[in-house]
């Protein structure tokens, strides 16, 4: 997998803003990395360590806002942003023969303290909401990250530890999204409720530590090499937290954490305007973007070295600063719908697509080796 920093000099954030890189353009950001990943570190809504500390007491994993004005947790976005850049200032200290992940995905050793191992939970777990539900320790050997969880007895990810069984981490994915009401529709990710959505949606509505969880299963995607199935499950969650209403007490955590841990800008983008549209009351939506700057005198205009075309051909056709800007949000946005057209499918048409896609997937996980 690699680091995705290359050079870059990392800079410990002290504010959200340091943390946050969401709005910036494209031709800043995406073009840097491939795939659009997150190199450098953008503007938000600004906020002092001191109010950002409160900010994740008040507004943490689903908990209630008192305040009347609501504020980013900065908790949250450090967290993120070290995530989204690889855990800048890692080290891996273990030798191989001390890879207990790995060796607890080929089913070699089983977790501990639960002496449980993987083959069990992947073929008797599934269903027993009961257990899953108050069994605490399984979680952080199914979604290793490169970060120390809950369970001490879990060592952190290594680098040599990513190429652990595909086979056994989907099996695992789609045991978690049973448990949570989803299903799991075809091998691009897609994910719709499952039959049994409407007992397990209440369920996690009123079980907020599952949140936390999500988090982890979430990062844990990207982590070994599922980053594309992220956007497709934060969106049905947003959709359900937001629209739907099924899923109320989610919706926070969602925006602090669940879009958060997708590493392209556009992606995230997408997901914050689609719940900025769909956010009550809208005058308390604190994701959109930063609060426009003022666009100096006539003939100030710099493009940097390297602006993509989009940006180029905005500045280029204006007649003034301010119509140059509107059009590249306007290309901006159309760039971002285009983007995230992939989960943008009409309702209608998920019967159809949820037929193919389950006998693809099926074949799909049967033909990935243990």
């Amino acid at each position: 997998m690699g680091n995705l920093m290359g050079s870059w000099r990392y800079k410990e954030p002290s504010t959200v803003e340091e943390c946050d890189s969401t709005w910036e353009t494209d031709s800043e950001s995406d073009e840097h990395q491939p795939g659009g990943e997150e190199e450098d570190s953008g503007i938000s809504e600004s906020m002092s360590p001191a109010d950002a500390v409160r900010g994740a007491e008040q507004l943490d994993h689903g908990s209630p806002q008192s305040s009347t004005r609501m504020k980013r947790s900065f908790y949250a976005a450090k967290d993120l942003y070290k995530y989204r850049h690889s855990y800048p200032n890692y080290k891996e200290l273990r030798q191989p023969n001390e890879y207990r992940n790995l060796r607890f995905y080929l089913n070699k050793i089983p977790l501990v303290p639960d002496g449980i191992y993987i083959e069990e939970i992947l073929t008797k777990w599934r269903g027993d909401y009961e257990k899953l539900e108050h069994n605490h320790t399984y979680i952080q050997w199914l979604f290793p990250l490169r970060e120390q969880g809950l369970n001490f007895y879990a060592q952190e990810l290594t680098q040599d530890e990513i190429k652990v069984s595909k086979r056994r981490f989907l099996l695992a994915y789609t045991i978690m999204l049973d448990f949570f009401g989803i299903k799991l529709l075809d091998k691009n990710g897609n994910v719709a409720r499952a039959l049994n959505w409407q007992d397990r949606f209440q369920h996690l509505n009123e079980s907020q530590h599952n949140y936390l969880r999500i988090t982890r299963i979430l990062k844990s995607l990207g982590e070994l090499g599922f980053e594309s199935f992220k956007l497709p499950l934060v969106h049905l969650l947003l959709e359900e937290a937001l629209v739907e209403g099924t899923l109320p007490n989610m919706r926070h955590s969602a925006l602090e954490y669940f879009v958060y841990t997708l590493r392209q800008h556009a992606q995230r983008r997408a997901l914050l305007r689609f719940a900025q549209r769909h956010y009550q009351p809208p005058e308390n939506f604190i994701w959109g973007p930063p609060k426009k700057k003022r666009i100096p005198a006539s003939g100030s205009t710099v493009m940097k070295a390297g602006k993509n075309e989009v940006v180029e051909r905005s500045v280029g056709k204006a007649r003034s600063p301010r119509e140059g800007r509107n059009n590249l949000e306007r290309e901006a946005d159309d760039m971002d719908e285009r983007k995230s057209g992939e989960w943008k499918t009409a309702k209608g048409s998920m019967v159809l697509q949820e037929v193919r896609g389950r006998v693809d997937l099926e074949e799909y996980i049967e033909t990935i080796p243990l």
